[in-house]
């Protein structure tokens, strides 16, 4: 039996190209779609994939009466908390691409989805080389004491940090915390350039033209340093098979469970 699916956010850059992706699978069923200028359309009629026969809806609510089992979140943070509120109300499990909801909205996402008895899988990067990062940091951080954190992203991405990198440092956060040479409250000069703290982390967000989506994490110890770095191009390509591990996985979870790795098989 195939899953049915409804994506917000489905003509967006990560959208359109999650949609086509599903589109090329055997098993996962388009069943709506929403895109509030492209209301009352077919989903293929505007992507140009005749696989694809999804109405796509103004809102969310509309889209959610069409019944599916996993609702995919990509649209914007003003609206996100909203739309996988409503999506666990109405029964559907949920995959979150988009970022900048805060760890207070993800506690009671996870109130509502232990309720309702329906899982959540949000993730702040669904490349691999993104999952990567993670991992790897998590086991650097295990070994040395102080790291930073730089996260870049085109000049135009509203949110700071990235989710990815939120997920990152909240990650590290949880195998210690790091330790400062200097405290921030000795800093000389200008103490905000020595950036915001997340989760015990420093973090330093770079927002310029030329910058897709970046995230790295710089380890530090006597006379050595390591250095571990994602780099996402223009194309939303690398994020489509994670995506779609994610829907597959994100129905036999309860609650909210953070970064895709918690689904994948080490």
């Amino acid at each position: 039996m195939s899953i049915k699916i409804c994506v917000a956010g489905a003509t967006g850059w990560a959208g359109s190209e999650l949609s086509r992706g599903i589109a090329a699978t055997d098993d996962l069923d388009m069943v709506a779609a929403v895109a509030r200028r492209r209301a009352g359309e077919t989903l293929g009629a505007v992507l140009g994939e005749a696989g694809l026969q999804a109405p796509i809806f103004a809102s969310v609510d509309a889209a959610l009466a069409q019944p599916c089992d996993v609702f995919v979140e990509y649209t914007r943070p003003s609206s996100a908390k909203a739309n996988i509120l409503a999506a666990l109300e109405h029964g559907a499990h949920v995959v979150v691409g988009t970022s900048g909801l805060t760890d207070e909205d993800y506690a009671q996402i996870d109130a509502l989805a232990r309720q309702r008895q329906r899982g959540v899988l949000a993730c702040g990067n669904f490349a691999l080389t993104a999952v990567l990062l993670i991992k790897f940091a998590e086991m650097a951080a295990k070994l040395i004491p102080q790291w930073e954190l730089i996260d870049y992203a085109s000049a135009t991405k509203p949110d700071a940090p990235s989710g990815t990198v939120r997920e990152l440092a909240g990650r590290l956060g949880k195998v210690r915390q790091p330790l400062l040479a200097v405290p921030l409250e000795q800093t000389a000069g200008v103490r905000e350039t020595r950036g915001g703290t997340l989760a015990g982390s420093q973090v330093h967000a770079v927002r310029l033209p030329g910058f897709v989506l970046g995230a790295e994490a710089i380890f530090g110890m006597p006379d050595q340093t390591l250095t571990i770095r994602h780099n996402a191009g223009s194309s939303a390509k690398p994020y489509v098979d994670g995506a779609l591990l994610a829907i597959r996985k994100v129905p036999g979870l309860v609650g909210l469970h953070r970064g895709l790795d918690a689904v994948i098989d080490w």
